[in-house]
């Protein structure tokens, strides 16, 4: 059994649903290849330590990856993964590339939320005819 290490980071001004900051960061997880097939997730009780949210919201966040087939619980033993997404590994050379841009943007003065809005336009521009998947 394999202990996966990934750590909510709850955003109490981002307007977004915590459960759904749970699912979003889990599949965010998943495509970078941090979250394996086989990886267990936190306990909800150890997310509840780290985060100071309700265990039921946790749950329900469990709940949405199982009934996406993204994971499955197993009684006794945790929330295991079931498959991966994407192909974008942690340490592929393109988040190399993006880490410099993300800096060289930082460095000409753009704020976090002008970085997110650009590199949200270029996104939609080239996956246009694509459906996104949070």
């Amino acid at each position: 059994m394999v202990q996966a290490v990934v750590e909510y980071r709850i955003d109490r001004r981002s307007g977004v649903a915590t459960y759904v900051q749970i699912v979003q960061q889990t599949k965010q997880a998943l495509r970078l290849g941090l979250l394996e097939p086989g990886d267990r997730l936190p306990t909800a009780r150890e997310v509840v330590e780290a985060t100071a949210i309700n265990p039921n919201t946790v749950l329900k966040a469990y709940r949405e990856l199982e009934r996406e087939g993204l994971v499955e619980a197993r009684r006794g033993l945790g929330t295991f993964v079931r498959r991966s997404l994407g192909a974008a590994p942690a340490d592929s050379p393109l988040r190399a590339e993006l880490d410099a841009w993300a800096a060289r943007a930082g460095a000409a003065g753009l704020e976090r939320d002008d970085v997110a809005a650009l590199f949200t336009s270029v996104l939609d521009a080239h996956f246009a005819d694509s459906k996104g998947d949070a």
